[in-house]
């Protein structure tokens, strides 16, 4: 689809959203002129009568003004498909960045234990070329013509190709940016970004989307959980001395490619709160940093976290067999003790987030929390008895499905 044939199509339903760079003074890059004190807040107005307003804000686009909540809604990162999820707004996703069908079996894979909720992944578009190269294609954004896109400008902005000036297009012709990923890490920005960019955690992250959906009432109700949770986890904690250690990997091809635990960043919001010492502690850890199987029994932990080990790319169960064949391999006490554990999927939203921190607390605590009992690669987040569930799935499924 041409953009002339993009902006037809387009025409009747954008005239109910404006966008932020009406309010940032002439672009997405230009920074937020509002006030902090609203940051993540809407208006207070009914967004659906005609031509009342309503104003969601987060870095690093600042204020974003609408007269409608998105129907259709760009996303790349998967934390923002499960906020759509968790705000009753999962049909409004046209796309994800990489193979819808993987990021779909993922999240059901945890909404499986939730009635009434799911992710309907079939026709979405992949934005990434799935190539090997970080890419996305400018032309499919006129071909998408979402109202929204609930993706970080500052990530696209890494992509090849991409300058200042072709996120301010997108946002002028087609709609605009609402998205945080560096977040995860807290990456630093490209230049043109440092600026405007801000940090936050996952929850905060999930209070500002709630903003865009006019769903802050069930934002309220699934933090209101989360900090449940948290109590729960914290308060029965062991004394730290008798705390195992713990390593994130990823291991394939006998090389382990490590993640540090104890970092800033949503990635780490499911095990930086079980406050497990990390064995990787004091390294400086980068995308491409690797290790062998004897700098590996140098660090030796405890626990191995397997990343992206529920329903997704690895068989978790297979690796850990691999390293026990393995005459050094075998000699890791993560793998002697048969702690090597599939871990969550470090681009979370806040419904992913109640699932993963139960998981881990259960791997690096099943005296506390009760035993984490033996998972299948590609099957569902497995049943846990109700006496030993940490957080209350028939509540959360009423939230998010409306009923609460």
């Amino acid at each position: 689809m041409g953009r002339e044939a993009a902006d037809r199509g387009g025409v009747t339903r954008r005239e109910y959203v404006k966008y932020g760079g009406v309010v940032a003074g002439g672009g997405l890059l230009a920074g937020c002129t509002g006030d902090d004190s609203g940051k993540g807040q809407s208006d207070g107005s009914d967004g659906s009568e005609g031509g009342e307003t309503y104003t969601a804000s987060m870095a690093p686009v600042g204020d974003v003004e609408f007269t409608a909540v998105p129907e259709s809604v760009m996303v790349y990162s998967l934390l923002y498909a499960d906020m759509a999820v968790a705000y009753g707004h999962g049909e409004s996703v046209n796309s994800l960045g990489f193979d819808a069908e993987t990021g779909g079996n993922t999240l059901d894979a945890y909404y499986e234990a939730l009635d009434g909720v799911a992710f309907d992944r079939e026709g979405l578009a992949q934005l990434n070329t799935g190539s090997g190269q970080l890419d996305v294609g400018k032309e499919l954004f006129y071909e998408l013509n979402s109202d929204l896109h609930l993706v970080d400008p500052c990530l696209v902005l890494s992509f090849d190709g991409w300058e200042s000036a072709d996120v301010d297009e997108i946002e002028r012709n087609i709609g605009p940016w609402f998205g945080n990923t560096l977040s995860r890490d807290h990456a630093q920005p490209p230049e043109e970004c440092r600026e405007d960019y801000e940090y936050y955690t996952l929850w905060e992250i999930a209070q500002q989307v709630a903003g865009v959906f006019r769903t802050e009432d069930r934002f309220e109700a699934l933090a209101a959980v989360h900090s449940e949770l948290l109590e729960t986890i914290e308060s029965n904690l062991p004394p730290e001395e008798e705390r195992p250690t713990v390593a994130t990997v990823i291991f394939m091809d006998g090389t382990f490619y490590p993640t540090r635990s104890d970092t800033p960043g949503f990635a780490n919001a499911h095990v930086r709160p079980l406050g497990a010492p990390d064995a990787l502690a004091g390294e400086e850890i980068t995308g491409g940093t690797s290790y062998g199987y004897e700098t590996m029994l140098e660090f030796d932990p405890d626990v191995l976290l397997h990343e992206y080990g529920i329903a997704s790319y690895y068989d978790v169960g297979a690796i850990a067999e691999t390293l026990a064949d393995h005459p050094v391999g075998s000699q890791l006490s993560a793998v002697e003790s048969g702690r090597v554990y599939p871990s969550g999927d470090p681009v979370q939203g806040p419904l992913m987030n109640l699932f993963q921190l139960e998981m881990t607390a259960k791997q690096l605590y099943p005296e506390v929390f009760g035993e984490w009992p033996e998972y299948a690669a590609g099957e569902p987040y497995p049943e846990i008895p109700a006496e030993e569930q940490l957080f209350d799935r028939a509540e959360v499924a009423e939230i998010v499905t409306g009923e609460a």
